[in-house]
């Protein structure tokens, strides 16, 4: 007990120290008291040595050097197995000892009464401005030396004796902040510290003034100053590192350069950050463009293109182009998600660095994460995930339930702006980990759930009014629908779960990933057998942890939902109902790709390996701490990405490029395509960008409307000539072309307002080229690199009399 001047509150204060201690023998056999007097200039060390027991010490300092000092004097003389810190106001009641003790016979090193943990009550309130004072310092002290405590100041605080003597040895600190640098201390040699809601009053006589306050919270500063490791510099750095080397072969030239795994994505992406650059800077509606769909349209914001970031990023985009912004987005977005990962494992799950990175990199590099990275940044950029979860968590406390829950809907909000999809999955595992954790540990399930109800309804409060109406225009505006067809094969098998991905560096399998997923860019599981082993070990291994088993709930829960509406049994014929159903025709979760549900494993899976590369660091037996590392090595090495793949992309023709066809569209018209652009070749869009979206496109690669019902597809609504010259494309032969079918294409070309056919050579040009010749009645020109067909009035185009290359 520390005491400075405390003759008047020490005699009441030792007096129920001993009458609970000296009551509980069966508990406490042996005790001490050990008052640390600071230099006081009244009768306070006379009081204690007038007591007549042994077990009362005093230890005394040459003047007075502040709280700090003392503790560090007093600790020093203890010599108990535990040691309890308390104030000598005794504001805490000695009798909230047996929780700090609970706590400590879980396995903690130390546990800290705390004043805003959930469950905490608090009698007599000091005065506003000290509150507000001491809010400002534990707003300081949870934001930069000890994320995830809520109260540190609270003055009532059980240890580890030894681990209590050793951290206080080690401290520098005089003043208020000690118990700051002391519970840094701890932290960073990788021990656990609990916060325990206790009982608190104010006790008037405080010898905290207002100057104190000051000298807090530089000392805080300055333990905060050092509580940014060097570690996590060096891992955002890494992070960084791994990201530019996942797109190296883009990254230095990515105007110039095209990620040929990301199918058409690419160009689409491309297009998306440019479109809405172009309407930001006209003042346009950013939620919808009539660029591509022409004349109909396209609802930009049904079609995913990131507001979030495009917005902000259109000076990027106005001067850099729009593959430039693309390339910047992904790569930053990547090492972003991945710091935001680090950080959060390192404020609520484990202290270690090295743990805390290693399950980083697998929350945002595994390789669903890693296929994504091919062209979708949605998927990508998802650093806001980790601080709405920290933001949830802080719900649960129920300590700023107003405060968070502002935050929350606008963190919600913003995430909107950038990927609908990735939050609802987030929703959908914080669901399976809420309803795990409430099974395993209820008893914080019962102080959480009010709290948090109330942090999520202010939450929707603030969010909504800022989303309803891009969310209205989304689901009932021009060019809306209502539900979207996947590729029939948008689950996991089975075998996906526990095969390799792609571009895994040392595993990776390409016939085995395209024979299990429908594209490249959805390798949406292939976490491989080793890492699911590895998790099976841990969860036998700390089954004990309360943590650990909700995380592996979460896991094994989202892997099973992605096999998808029904799944066969791998080697079999047996075909069993999947989960799936039970979500799959319900509202938003009707337009899910089902695999993508897997990828809830990722964050999962790393914070299953944070926790067991954590714990490996304290066994004692070398073999068994050299044999986990090993089990974690061969987990991970498979899942190591390569370099994702690029080529040279093609040139763009002369005929755009050049500006030749500003000659051959007219305001209001539209440049058509040969054959029209779609989801299998949107090379026009590329096209359009270059141009600076000069031009209109017919047809294009985005999600629209199809029929009277409004079904989502992707693309345009096919029309007659659209498919004709799409079958040709593919087949290469020409059609036997009537009346009927020039009539056709005579309406289509109207309704797309048409100024120009433009084919550029391509597979089967030659037959593109006759059909169209007989469609329109007239031969193309050859012009600037590409076929065209002037389509005004009064044009006479005919087949020039000379040799192509």
């Amino acid at each position: 007990m520390p005491a400075y001047n405390e003759q008047h509150r020490l005699t009441p204060t030792l007096d129920a120290l001993t009458a609970h201690l000296a009551g509980e023998h069966e508990r406490w056999s042996a005790w001490e008291i050990v008052v640390a007097d600071d230099g006081s200039t009244d009768a306070t060390r006379e009081l204690v040595a007038a007591r007549q027991d042994p077990r009362i010490r005093l230890v005394t300092g040459d003047r007075n050097r502040g709280k700090g000092h003392a503790l560090r004097l007093g600790v020093a003389a203890s010599r108990g197995r535990r040691v309890l810190v308390t104030d000598a106001d005794l504001a805490t009641p000695i009798e909230e000892l047996e929780r700090l003790e609970k706590a400590l016979a879980e396995g903690n090193c130390a546990a800290i009464g705390s004043r805003s943990a959930p469950g905490a009550t608090i009698g007599d309130r000091q005065h506003r401005v000290r509150e507000l004072l001491g809010r400002a310092g534990n707003l300081l002290i949870r934001a930069t030396a000890l994320p995830g405590i809520r109260d540190t100041q609270c003055g009532f605080k059980l240890y580890d004796g030894d681990r209590a003597r050793e951290a206080y040895a080690a401290s520098r600190v005089n003043g208020w902040g000690i118990d700051v640098e002391v519970l840094r201390h701890l932290r960073r040699a990788g021990l656990s510290v609990a916060e325990v809601p206790v009982r608190w009053s104010h006790r008037p006589g405080s010898k905290v003034g207002p100057l104190d306050y000051v000298r807090v919270l530089t000392e805080i500063t300055r333990i905060a100053a050092r509580a940014l490791r060097p570690a996590d510099v060096f891992a955002a750095f890494l992070f960084l590192l791994m990201s530019v080397a996942l797109y190296s072969a883009r990254f230095f030239a990515p105007a110039d350069r095209y990620l040929p795994d990301s199918l058409r994505d690419q160009n689409q992406w491309e297009w998306f950050f440019a479109v809405t650059a172009d309407n930001v800077a006209h003042f346009r509606n950013p939620l919808f463009t009539d660029l591509q769909g022409f004349p109909d349209g396209v609802n930009l914001m049904a079609n995913t293109v990131m507001l979030g970031m495009s917005v902000p990023l259109t000076p990027l985009t106005l001067t850099a182009g729009p593959a430039v912004t693309l390339s910047l987005v992904m790569t930053l977005g990547l090492a972003a998600t991945a710091a935001a990962w680090y950080r959060l494992i390192v404020k609520y799950v484990v202290p270690g660095r090295v743990a805390a990175f290693l399950g980083a990199f697998l929350a945002a590099f595994a390789p669903p994460m890693v296929s994504h990275a091919h062209a979708h940044p949605n998927f990508v950029v998802l650093f806001m995930i980790p601080l709405i979860i920290d933001r949830a968590l802080r719900l649960c406390t129920g300590t700023r339930v107003a405060r968070d829950g502002v935050l929350l809907g606008l963190m919600a909000a913003y995430q909107v702006f950038l990927g609908e999809e990735p939050l609802l999955l987030t929703a959908l595992g914080l669901l399976l980990f809420a309803a795990a954790y409430a099974v395993v540990r209820p008893d914080t399930a019962r102080t959480s759930w009010r709290p948090l109800l109330r942090g999520l309804l202010i939450a929707a409060s603030v969010c909504l009014p800022l989303v309803v109406y891009p969310l209205v225009w989304q689901f009932a505006g021009p060019q809306s629908y209502t539900d979207i067809e996947h590729n029939p094969r948008s689950f996991n098998s089975p075998l996906a779960l526990l095969s390799f991905a792609e571009r895994s560096w040392l595993a990776g399998d390409a016939r085995t990933a395209n024979a299990l997923a429908f594209n490249t860019t959805e390798q949406n599981a292939f976490y491989g057998w080793p890492l699911v082993l590895l998790a099976a070990a841990i969860l036998v291994r700390l089954w004990q942890r309360a943590l650990v088993r909700a995380l592996a709930f979460t896991a094994v829960a989202a892997a099973f939902l992605s096999l998808g509406r029904e799944f066969r049994i791998p080697l079999t014929d047996v075909t069993l109902p999947g989960p799936w159903r039970l979500f799959a025709d319900k509202p938003l979760f009707e337009a899910v790709i089902e695999s993508r549900v897997a990828m809830i494993c990722a964050p999962a899976l790393g914070l299953l390996l944070a926790i067991a590369v954590d714990r490996l660091r304290t066994v004692r037996r070398p073999a068994v701490r050299r044999a986990g590392l090993l089990g974690v090595a061969l987990a991970l090495l498979p899942l190591i990405p390569a370099p994702l793949r690029a080529v040279d992309r093609e040139e763009v023709p002369d005929f755009i490029a050049d500006g030749t066809w500003t000659s051959y569209v007219r305001e209001g018209e539209s440049l058509v395509p040969v054959p029209l652009p779609d989801p299998s070749d949107a090379e026009a869009l590329h096209w359009q960008t270059e141009a600076g979206l000069g031009f209109k496109l017919p047809g294009g690669y985005f999600n629209g409307p199809y029929g009277d019902e409004r079904v989502g597809i992707y693309g345009a609504e096919p029309r007659f000539t659209s498919n004709l010259l799409r079958d040709v494309r593919n087949s290469g032969d020409v059609p036997p072309v009537n009346e009927s079918w020039q009539a056709q294409t005579r309406a289509d070309l109207a309704y797309w307002k048409a100024g120009v056919l433009v084919l550029a050579p391509q597979p089967n040009d030659r037959a593109l080229r006759e059909t169209l010749d007989k469609l329109v009645g007239t031969g193309g020109t050859w012009v600037d690199g590409v076929w065209v067909w002037d389509l005004h009035e009064g044009s006479h185009s005919r087949a020039a009399p000379i040799t192509l290359p």
